[in-house]
């Protein structure tokens, strides 16, 4: 597997940037859509039970960008095998994260403005409204450190699932392997970059199109307790997880 991540990477590096743009725009709408499907699911639920049900159907989104192909800047933090086996450039991985950070937020974007806009919070006699919000609202509500903290967590368990999915010798075996840890740190509540970047938006553009809490979040909130120490988290979380299995596998 260790050797398989060195040569995925080839592909991911040599896709002409506008494709892997055009790509990450297609994760970020996959991961964003997945995301209106755990609010809906979890809806009448509450604490671990409504957990349980967003962690199921949230790895679906990750699963269409496998089956589909696109790009997510918290799967393509394991390009630093191909880095540390002298196969590629540093400037080029970070140009690489990059292009889908701005694509995967451009992606989940449009997600959010088709849902909110088209009035899917109206589901529920516009309670999922208050959801959508309270849920947004609940994202930034966390410090610089803990939002951290959970990135790292959320991204080491999703490059794990990268991982254990390549070992897979069928489609199911593959799916399989996407799942499990995905529907792990979603139950946990843990902070996905792309995900955040949809949960947040839609609560903002919800707030505006119902009238409803206006005052708890805000494009400043979006940037500095979400999307910043988020995709720090996320970025050492996948490192932890290319670097621990790089020196296991190749170098010891």
């Amino acid at each position: 597997i260790a050797k398989l991540c060195i040569v995925y990477g080839i592909n991911k590096l040599e896709k002409p940037l506008l494709k892997t743009f055009v790509l990450s725009i297609v994760g970020g709408f996959f991961v964003g859509a997945s995301s209106v499907l755990s609010n809906i699911c979890s809806y009448e639920y509450y604490g671990g039970i409504a957990q349980f049900y967003s962690g199921i159907v949230f790895p679906i989104g990750t699963m269409a960008v496998y089956c589909a192909g696109a790009e997510l800047f918290t799967g393509n933090i394991l390009l630093t095998l191909r880095l540390f086996n002298g196969n590629i450039y540093v400037l080029n991985m970070l140009l690489n994260w990059l292009i889908t950070l701005v694509g995967n937020f451009i992606g989940a974007l449009i997600v959010a403005l088709l849902v909110v806009y088209g009035h899917i919070p109206n589901m529920f006699n516009v309670h999922l409204a208050q959801t959508i919000i309270t849920f947004a609202i609940e994202k930034v509500s966390f410090n610089f450190g803990e939002t951290f903290i959970k990135g790292l967590l959320c991204n080491f368990f999703n490059c794990l699932a990268i991982w254990v999915s390549m070992g897979g010798r069928d489609f199911r075996s593959v799916m399989a392997g996407l799942w499990t840890p995905i529907f792990l740190y979603q139950v946990c509540n843990l902070d996905h970059y792309v995900a955040d970047v949809y949960y947040i938006l839609a609560g903002i553009f919800a707030s505006y199109e119902y009238g409803l809490d206006r005052t708890s979040l805000g494009w400043g909130k979006l940037f500095y307790k979400s999307i910043i120490p988020v995709a720090i988290g996320n970025i050492m979380g996948g490192l932890v997880v290319g670097m621990g299995y790089y020196y296991v596998y190749i170098i010891a």
